[in-house]
C-alpha cells in the first residue's frame, strides 16, 4: 500500500469515527425522548389531548442522522479513492 492511499485511508477514518459518534449520541438522545414522552403519557388522563415531540428536538434528531450518515459516506467515498490511488 502506497503512502497516499495510506493517508487516504487515515482520513477516512478520522472522518468516520466522529460520524459514527454522533450516530450513537443521536440514537441515544431519541430513545430518551421516546421514553419521557411515554412516561409522560402514562401519567395523563384519557381525556387529554395527545403528547407529541417538540418540532425542534426532532429537527435535531433529523439534522444528527444526517450529518453522521454523510460522515459515513464521506468516509466510505475515501476509502474506495484510497483504492484507486
Amino acid at each position: 500500500m502506497s503512502l497516499s492511499a495510506l493517508l487516504v485511508n487515515t482520513a477516512a477514518l478520522l472522518i468516520a469515527c466522529p460520524g459514527a459518534g454522533l450516530l450513537f449520541i443521536t440514537r441515544l438522545r431519541a430513545q430518551r425522548a421516546s421514553a419521557h414522552l411515554a412516561a409522560l403519557s402514562e401519567e395523563r388522563a384519557i381525556d387529554q389531548p395527545m403528547l407529541f415531540l417538540d418540532a425542534r428536538i426532532e429537527r435535531s434528531h433529523r439534522l444528527g442522522y444526517r450529518i453522521g450518515f454523510a460522515c459515513l459516506t464521506l468516509a466510505l467515498a475515501a476509502s474506495w479513492l484510497s483504492t484507486c490511488v
